[in-house]
């Protein structure tokens, strides 16, 4: 379990590098600046908490899928975002008064990009499955 969560964190962190670094780049920053947080890492790492969901649901269409993994990823984003802040004062993700944002915690608008992570976490899972059996 712990090695598949330091998986889950550096891939999550990989991929958020990767996802800043698009958006710094199509607001013209062509040094294609990409972060994330110390935080990240051990949020992504939960991912590993996800894995008996995915087994139940394996089955299902992916649209259904797709939005469990939305709603599941929202909610850990907003307990997480909310725990931080309470802790630090701040949210690291802070997404201010965005039009779809909640609480400054998560974004509406970011399910898209959340239902193609939940899909992406499930090829994850089965890979891992492969090299590390349970």
């Amino acid at each position: 379990m712990l090695i598949r969560f330091m998986i889950y964190g550096l891939i999550g962190w990989c991929i958020e590098i990767t996802w800043t670094g698009l958006g710094s780049a199509f607001s013209g920053d062509k040094k294609l600046t990409g972060y994330t947080y110390l935080w990240m890492f051990p949020i992504y790492g939960l991912a590993v908490l996800l894995e008996p969901v995915h087994d139940m649901i394996v089955n299902w269409p992916w649209v259904l899928r797709g939005g469990i993994w939305i709603g599941m990823i929202y909610l850990i984003e907003y307990i997480t975002g909310w725990l931080i802040q309470s802790y630090t004062g701040r949210c690291p993700w802070d997404y201010g008064n965005t039009k779809y944002a909640v609480k400054g915690l998560i974004r509406l608008d970011y399910a898209p990009a959340w239902l193609l992570a939940g899909l992406l976490f499930e090829r994850i899972h089965v890979f891992l499955d492969r090299i590390f059996p349970v």
